[in-house]
């Protein structure tokens, strides 16, 4: 990774900021909270994946739509997070094969 591929990312992150900082006050508060959530349990991609920007485009969809935020994703935020990212790798995923013995190999 060169300093331009920093420099782009640093771009795209304050750009995707600047989004969720233009989202209502309920709107933001739920995206924090995913975002936080996301970022302990999340996808391994997460940083450089689709998720947070399409989050943020369902949330501007929304509010388009003149919708409240609950309405959208329900009461409950990690259960919508957990379905968001119910097929993707997780670090967890990654740690627990990193740590399980690999297949072929027999204990003596």
């Amino acid at each position: 990774m060169g300093i331009q591929d920093i420099i782009e990312g640093k771009k795209q992150w304050r750009a995707h900021t600047a989004r969720v900082k233009a989202l209502p006050p309920d709107y933001r508060i739920v995206y924090k909270e995913m975002q936080k959530y996301l970022f302990k349990v999340g996808p391994v991609d997460l940083p450089d994946g689709p998720l947070l920007p399409g989050i943020v485009d369902f949330f501007e969809e929304g509010v388009a739509a003149d919708k409240g935020v609950v309405e959208l994703i329900g009461m409950d935020v990690a259960a919508f997070c957990d379905d968001l990212i119910k097929d993707s790798p997780t670090h967890a995923d990654a740690y627990q094969e990193s740590i399980s013995p690999t297949a072929g190999t027999a204990e003596k």
